[in-house]
């Protein structure tokens, strides 16, 4: 019996879908999409896509507005309040004067008077516009033409020769900033340029920047720059001066009309040709503007020891925090002269004989007040002020407080002192040639610098304590030794201390103190000073015999070399064992009446090659003094 076979799965008729898609089914066209459908289902998805777009762009502008801000913030949280840096504190000023009224130094922050654009020569803002920033005036602040040119200039170069910044960027960074190269600090650079773009006119920026540029030697500002360099305020410069004081900003210590005169009439060249391709000038004028340039009227370069020991005698005199003037006892021209003269020494017969350095000092031996003083050969390269802070033995140059102790106790020049040899104890002292002329007068022994002549006369005056007192009246603070080997100078002592110390010789017996303040104008107002005045500590017939001997060093003993035609000169020479020291300190009647002090040497205390007070310190001597004849 056969069966029917079933049929397979696949021949089963399809299962209805059931609820709504039967009913469509049902429906005509029941194949098809019902019209409208396709339209309706786009209008519901797209708002949504588009919902979706808007919240995420709503939401990505606020996040990324809140990072921003919180940015800005991080980068502006020690940012200075830009009010209070306008106004920002700034070190006291002192500036040095010469006896007189020139600029030798000057110290902390030097602030001219402030000046409008009005109160300035036009061509002065003008040169600063077109070296610093030519489109100033235009640019919102940052000048992206000008960062774009420069970028393009450093590249064929190879390195860094023109900057981009503007003017309104400098003062940001000036005023407010440091000089760090971070990414931190450019922007905090410009979101202060757009403020103070904000709140200033162009003309207000430039004023400030005018006024707070830092251009070398301790000025800021157009006003202080133009009377330390040229002695005039900003509001008389020339032209030609004007070039150059717009060209410091870039290099204020390379350019310094002070130290470097040659680059700075260069770069000031560079100004005014600027100016001329900016139309601010005409080519003619910028011509005659460069042949004009002459610095002879710049002030000389700092006398720096000098000036640190004058900035350290003000520190008592000047109120604190009070910008001051102080006019010193200074006399330029023989400075110039002593620190030329030092030099021509040491590089000429100075090499041969072994001596690297020296100092000298010259003041008035009436009052006390120092005209010249060299520290040292070179003070950019040794500041140390070896005529006030080095103690060195003065050999033979302590004897005349030992004569003059002797005259105290009743011995003349006239008379007569054995010059043999002597025994102290162990200690024996010695002629410098080991040569004894038996009995000579004291004004001999002093004129050939006698050493057993001198240790019998110390004896004779009543030791060294006696001889210590007399050398303390005239100004010896230093301390001395207590025994017999003070007659020959082996104490330690001062160049200035021991120079001033003999002007009692040589003013009628008075004590003097050297001192370099003249007069003090603080904050305006002129301060009275008091000062030593000079002491009678010898009587003026002793100080008589004194000159009397200390004049034959000169004409018939050791300090032959210093004598100088037609003028009166008394001194005496020094030198230590082994020529570790020479000295000479005189006195001379050539340009008015000069004590001046020599010490030559070397400051490992290494020995010369036979240097002796009467040789290479004694003619030093002598060509200052023919100097000071002019």
């Amino acid at each position: 019996m056969s069966r029917t076979p079933r049929a397979l799965p696949t021949d089963r008729p399809a299962r209805q879908p059931r609820g709504r898609a039967i009913a469509r089914a049902a429906e005509p066209d029941a194949g098809l999409p019902p019209a409208g459908r396709p339209e309706r289902k786009i209008a519901r998805t797209k708002p949504r896509r588009r919902f979706r777009w808007l919240a995420w762009s709503v939401i990505a502008v606020i996040w990324g507005s809140l990072a921003l801000l919180a940015m800005l913030l991080w980068f502006a949280r020690d940012l200075p309040r830009p009010e209070a840096a306008l106004d920002a504190a700034r070190r006291p000023s002192l500036t040095l004067l010469d006896r007189n009224g020139q600029t030798l130094a000057t110290f902390g922050d030097i602030i001219g008077d402030p000046l409008r654009l009005s109160d300035m020569p036009a061509y002065l803002p003008a040169a600063a516009v077109s070296v610093e920033d030519r489109r100033f005036w235009g640019h919102p602040g940052v000048d992206l033409i000008g960062m774009a040119r420069a970028g393009y200039t450093n590249l064929r170069a190879g390195h860094v020769v023109q900057g981009g910044s503007t003017i309104t960027q400098q003062v940001a960074k000036n005023l407010f900033l440091t000089n760090a190269r971070t990414f931190r600090r450019k922007v905090q650079e410009l979101m202060l340029t757009l403020w103070l773009e904000h709140s200033f006119s162009k003309r207000e920026i430039l004023e400030i920047w005018l006024n707070r540029v830092y251009l070398g030697s301790g000025a800021w500002g157009m006003d202080a720059a133009a009377r330390m360099y040229f002695g005039v305020s900003a509001r008389k410069v020339t032209l030609w001066q004007a070039a150059v004081l717009a060209g410091l900003p870039r290099a204020p210590s390379r350019f310094n009309p002070r130290t470097n005169p040659d680059a700075a009439a260069a770069r000031g060249r560079d100004v005014l040709a600027a100016m001329a391709d900016n139309g601010a000038i005409t080519q003619e004028q910028a011509q005659q503007a460069s042949a004009q340039m002459n610095f002879s009227l710049a002030a000389p370069a700092s006398p720096g020891w000098y000036a640190d020991w004058i900035a350290e005698q003000a520190q008592t005199l000047v109120p604190a925090n009070a910008d001051a003037i102080v006019r010193s006892t200074l006399d330029l021209r023989l400075q110039e002269l002593t620190q030329s003269r030092l030099a021509a020494t040491l590089d000429g017969p100075g090499v041969a004989a072994g001596v690297s350095q020296g100092a000298i000092v010259i003041l008035d031996p009436a009052t006390g007040a120092v005209r010249a003083m060299v520290g040292g050969r070179d003070y950019r390269k040794t500041p140390f002020n070896r005529a006030v802070l080095a103690r060195r033995q003065p050999g033979s140059a302590f004897k005349p407080f030992v004569f003059l102790a002797a005259l105290q106790a009743g011995v003349t020049p006239a008379d007569t002192v054995l010059d043999a040899p002597i025994r102290i104890g162990n200690w024996s002292p010695s002629n410098f040639e080991r040569k004894y002329a038996g009995e000579i007068t004291v004004e001999d022994a002093l004129a050939e610098s006698v050493n057993t002549a001198a240790v019998r006369l110390l004896q004779l005056a009543g030791g060294p304590r006696k001889v210590i007192e007399v050398a303390q009246s005239l100004g010896i603070a230093d301390k001395l030794p207590r025994d017999a080997s003070l007659a020959l100078g082996t104490g330690e002592v001062g160049l200035l201390e021991l120079t001033s110390a003999y002007a009692a010789f040589f003013n009628g017996g008075m004590r003097v103190t050297p001192y370099g303040v003249e007069a003090v104008t603080a904050d305006r107002q002129k301060h009275t000073l008091s000062r030593p005045v000079p002491e009678a500590v010898i009587a003026p017939d002793e100080a008589g015999m004194m000159l009397r001997m200390l004049s034959a060093v000169v004409t018939r003993g050791t300090g032959r070399a210093a004598a100088i035609p037609g003028a009166m000169v008394a001194g005496k020479t020094g030198t230590t064992q082994d020529y570790r020291d020479a000295w000479f300190i005189g006195w001379t009647s050539a340009g008015g009446g000069n004590l001046i002090g020599v010490w030559l040497g070397n400051d490992d205390n290494r020995p010369m090659r036979n240097v002796q007070g009467g040789g290479l310190p004694a003619k030093l001597f002598h060509d200052i003094a023919l100097g000071l004849r002019g």
